[in-house]
């Protein structure tokens, strides 16, 4: 999938290798491709070629794996989206942004696999907003799911009504599903509807699933001086030193306006990858991803696990 996605660990090294190459391939009349953030419409920024050739691809890693289905009752899995698009960084400068198509879509096709169903939701119903220029397009699966829940993604339920009319019926769904994507750290962490939600999977050991910048949604439980629900839970999330990295060659616009990672961690989060890798964890309720990396292993860890524990 993002197969071409840099690590922490060499992540500097492969910018210097990429840009050495670029000026090899220029003696030969071959472009450069440029590591300036692209300009969008709305005047917010897109990564740069460069940081689109290392961070995307057309397919992604998905195993179509047949799982005995689940034939319990709570078949259904709230997914809570972002209806955020643009991220002001540190600059003031936008990045366009949104949930990443990987992170969400691969987790569902797996759970869909296993028998479960969504319920897609943002904070006030507006649609979904998706990282459009990372979606692989040329993947069968993936598409296909993006198309068949498209009319959910533009027209989702509110979470601020889900909370007010159907918070006591949680206990029936079979998860909670928060995917990532630099923009579910807007809006999502910041809403009291999330916390109220989180703080019922909780109570009620129903299964969280998430990755990447996901978990920033977990910062919820601890709104207005409330208590850190996850405090010493493991976890994997996107390392903070790799968005420290990313506006080297214009993936970010600019530096990030927190560090999700930071955060957690301030809190008594025990976050167990410091590389942007494929590793996942569960800790009791808690299901987590380390990045778009992540996306199938994740989907196959929620799969086998929700298949086991639910009745």
């Amino acid at each position: 999938m993002i197969k071409k996605l840099i690590t922490t660990t060499f992540a500097v090294t492969l910018l210097f290798t990429c840009l050495f190459a670029q000026e090899k391939e220029t003696t030969t009349e071959k472009p450069a491709l440029s590591i300036s953030p692209i300009l969008e419409k709305d005047g917010s920024y897109s990564p740069s070629e460069q940081a689109l050739a290392l961070a995307t691809s057309d397919y992604t890693d998905y195993e179509n794996i047949a799982y005995d289905k689940y034939k319990g009752d709570k078949t259904k899995i709230l997914v809570i989206f972002t209806e955020h698009k643009n991220m002001i960084m540190q600059n003031g400068k936008m990045f366009s942004t949104g949930n990443h198509p990987v992170e969400a879509l691969l987790p569902m096709l797996h759970l869909r696999n296993a028998g479960f169903d969504f319920e897609i939701a943002t904070p006030t119903g507006r649609p979904v907003a998706f990282e459009m220029w990372a979606m692989p397009k040329k993947d069968e699966n993936v598409m296909g799911i993006y198309k068949a829940y498209k009319a959910q993604f533009e027209k989702p339920i509110s979470l601020q009504e889900f909370v007010d009319n159907s918070l006591n019926t949680l206990p029936d769904y079979g998860a909670v599903f928060i995917p990532g994507g630099h923009g579910a750290m807007i809006g999502i962490p910041q809403n009291q509807n999330v916390g109220k939600v989180l703080k019922s999977t909780h109570e009620n050991s129903i299964f969280t699933i998430t990755l990447c910048h996901g978990p920033g949604a977990l910062l919820a439980t601890a709104l207005d001086g409330g208590d850190f629900l996850y405090k010493g839970y493991k976890m994997t999330v996107f390392p903070d030193a790799v968005d420290k990295q990313t506006p080297s060659f214009g993936y970010l616009p600019g530096e990030m306006p927190w560090r999700l990672g930071e955060e957690l961690t301030n809190l008594g989060a025990v976050i167990t990858n410091t590389e942007m890798d494929a590793s996942c964890i569960r800790d009791r309720e808690l299901i987590t991803g380390a990045s778009p990396l992540a996306g199938n292993a994740l989907g196959k860890l929620a799969a086998t696990t929700l298949l086991k524990e639910l009745k």
